[in-house]
């Protein structure tokens, strides 16, 4: 070959050579960015590390441990902390003023005493409820210028008897219609409504009787529900002996309950609404206790016709 062309080999290949030089084995693990190839998945933790700038610390199971959460971040603010207590001051004003409105008609916090009752306070008052006429004293107890709890006195009124005996009425009221086969869901859910709408509308008209008459008493709303829901336990004789013993049966016990719930209501609330004349131990005069007595005699009255009402179509 010409000694031309091997000099033009020669530098050509020491330009490839330069142009491409050899490759080097580099050991695993030496660079950064190469993988072990025995490896299932990448190895990011590093990354991370120099991307975020702040080492993670170990955590048992090997998993990069929890950040802080956003609520304590919150918490730590002083201004999310002056906006929880004004929420709470806010949130304790608000509940005062509901529970102050609230006992004005409806007195939570004194629910324990109309359910402080025992096994002998219940049936001597079951008993005082169906026979009246025997009974000499009737004021209620005070100690220290609160009344004694129910069972300790059997004249205060209580809510656990009208709350049972409401509850025994529905189911026997159920009873009635299923021995008739006219039961329904619907029908005894109509006939505890009803019960209840009745009662509602009782509170609500005396109410407003005795502020229209301006009555001073002590006589609360729920003293009221207490003292008109006793006649349930005569409804429930009632419709009990109905189902015994017919409609003849049921005519009698029911007339008996209606005339003692009349007697008792009688001598009841004139302790509460004619409570000036009775402590002074004068007859009722002029024309401001002339309405009192008729209230008074209202309310009694109507205890009857409402226990007829509820009844009278639950025994055929």
């Amino acid at each position: 070959m010409h000694p031309t062309g091997l000099a033009a080999a020669g530098s050509s290949g020491t330009t490839r050579q330069r142009k491409w030089p050899a490759k080097r084995r580099i050991p695993v693990g030496s660079q950064p960015g190469m993988a072990d190839p025995h490896q299932l998945f990448d190895d990011t933790s590093s990354a991370q590390s120099r991307a975020y700038g702040t080492p993670r610390a170990p955590s048992g199971l090997g998993y990069p441990a929890a950040s802080a959460s956003p609520q304590a971040a919150f918490l730590a603010d002083p201004v999310s902390n002056m906006a929880m207590a004004y929420g709470s001051s806010l949130a304790a004003q608000g509940k005062e003023l509901v529970d102050k409105n609230m006992d004005r008609f409806f007195s939570v916090s004194k629910l324990k005493y109309y359910f402080a009752v025992d096994t002998m306070y219940v049936g001597r008052k079951l008993g005082l409820l169906v026979f009246p006429y025997l009974h000499q004293d009737w004021e209620v107890q005070y100690q220290q210028d609160t009344p004694v709890a129910p069972r300790f006195d059997i004249n205060a009124p209580d809510l656990y008897i009208p709350a049972m005996a409401f509850i025994t009425y529905v189911l026997v009221a159920g009873l009635a219609l299923g021995t008739q086969d006219r039961f329904s869901p619907d029908l005894l859910g109509l006939q505890a409504s009803s019960a209840l709408a009745w009662l509602t509308l009782e509170v609500l008209v005396i109410l407003l009787s005795l502020y229209l008459v301006t009555i001073n008493t002590d006589l609360t709303t729920i003293d009221l529900v207490a003292f008109l829901g006793y006649k349930y336990v005569g409804m429930i004789g009632g419709v009990l002996m109905g189902l015994l013993f017919g409609k003849i049966g049921y005519y009698l016990v029911l007339g008996w309950c209606c005339l003692s719930i009349f007697v008792f209501m009688i001598r009841t609330l004139r302790l509460k609404i004619l409570a000036e004349a009775a402590a002074e131990g004068v007859p009722v005069r002029g024309a401001r206790n002339q309405l009192r007595m008729y209230l008074t005699m209202a309310v009694a009255a109507a205890q009857p016709l409402l226990m007829y009402w509820l009844t009278f179509h639950l025994v055929r």
